[in-house]
């Protein structure tokens, strides 16, 4: 019996793959071994880019690129990778209706009620930091003036705005709640949007507000808890983007990636960051020789626009950015700088001149006037 690199599980002798999260036993000993890292000793990978940078001419200054932050390479943030167990499959996360329509201003029952309206809709309107100036100095020259009819009037255009406004704000959060509800539960931003809305339908905007500002307290928070995981899996994706990209075929590191997906579903966030982190290694493993490769060739491409005159300091400042990003295990960041480099090149390739390409085959000849 093996132990999964991953997540642990117990693998029999000669598997294939792992029982839990069908990591490829092939990949064992890479994610083990970047896992355990400490980055006291340079890898394989990060020594040849170094050697690619240093077979380039430096003699003039690169482009330096700032560095992004990597997940990976903070200090405690996956300290030892312990053992982590696969989940069970989440919930579907239950679907809130969006609001129905704008509210309708309830009636005023005496000119008081109507002047108070007046005060509360302005508060809340600063409170939602709208510019009603304008709205303003109309109430106050109406109730200077004892003009009932322009109050209302103005009363019901302050009404409008912070509707529409309230109701921007609650499909916006509603979206948010929406995307934070496929990582984890929210029964108390549930709860408050129900809320929101029924305030809204009796308009009460005062209420609504308070509500609003409760739904993106917590909303905000959920976001913060499983930003990290949600960083690694769209770090995950980008490098099966880019392995296919460069002709190479995933499936072998696919395993924990979705184990981690599908843990960002339910309770377990710790569960889902480690085993998205040991994806990230996996795939960095599946992805390196042909990442190599392709840095091999644009590096000769380099050399062959440098000797040919042209400026290749962006493209020095990407390659020193790819090895920074990737001593810091920030593999985003350095397929970032990749992409960069790779458009760089690519930009800068001559255009042949010549005839074009006629799939091998000579053109056929024209028989002449006096054929």
């Amino acid at each position: 019996m093996v132990v999964c690199a991953a997540c642990g599980a117990e693998t029999p002798d000669g598997a294939a793959q792992c029982p839990g999260c069908h990591l490829s036993v092939a990949l064992f000993p890479a994610v083990r071994e970047a896992a355990g890292s400490t980055g006291s000793d340079d890898p394989v990978y990060l020594r040849t880019i170094a050697e690619l940078i240093q077979s380039v001419d430096l003699s003039s200054p690169a482009v330096e690129r700032s560095p992004t932050a990597g997940l990976l390479s903070r200090p405690g943030r996956f300290p030892g990778l312990p053992p982590a167990e696969v989940p069970p499959e989440p919930l579907p996360a239950p679907s809130l209706r969006p609001l129905e329509g704008l509210p309708v201003l309830p009636a005023a029952s005496s000119d008081a009620e109507l002047r108070r309206r007046a005060e509360e809709y302005l508060l809340v309107g600063r409170r939602l930091n709208l510019d009603l100036a304008g709205l303003a100095e109309r109430v106050r020259a109406a109730t200077l003036s004892d003009d009932q009819v322009a109050l209302d009037g103005a009363v019901r255009e302050i009404f409008v705005h912070l509707a529409s406004t309230l109701a921007e704000e609650y499909e916006t959060l509603l979206a948010r709640r929406n995307e934070v509800a496929q990582l984890a539960p929210t029964p108390s931003v549930d709860r408050d949007l129900d809320a929101l809305r029924r305030a809204m339908s009796l308009g009460d905007l005062s209420g609504a507000l308070r509500q609003l500002l409760h739904v993106r307290d917590d909303v905000g928070r959920l976001e913060e808890q499983w930003a990290t995981g949600r960083v690694l899996l769209a770090e995950c994706d980008l490098m099966v983007e880019t392995i296919r990209g460069l002709g190479g075929d995933p499936t072998p590191a696919l395993g924990p990636l979705e184990a981690g997906r599908a843990s960002l579903g339910s309770t377990h966030r710790d569960v889902a960051e480690k085993l998205l982190a040991r994806a990230a290694y996996a795939l960095w493993a599946v992805l390196e020789p042909r990442f190599l490769e392709e840095l091999r060739r644009i590096r000769d491409r380099i050399v062959a626009m440098r000797r040919a005159g042209g400026d290749v300091r962006p493209a020095l400042g990407d390659l020193r950015t790819i090895s920074e990003e990737l001593r810091r295990r920030n593999f985003a960041g350095a397929i970032d700088a990749y992409q960069r480099l790779s458009q760089f090149t690519d930009a800068s390739e001559p255009t042949p001149t010549g005839p074009a390409p006629t799939d091998g085959r000579s053109s056929p000849e024209r028989p002449s006037p006096s054929a």
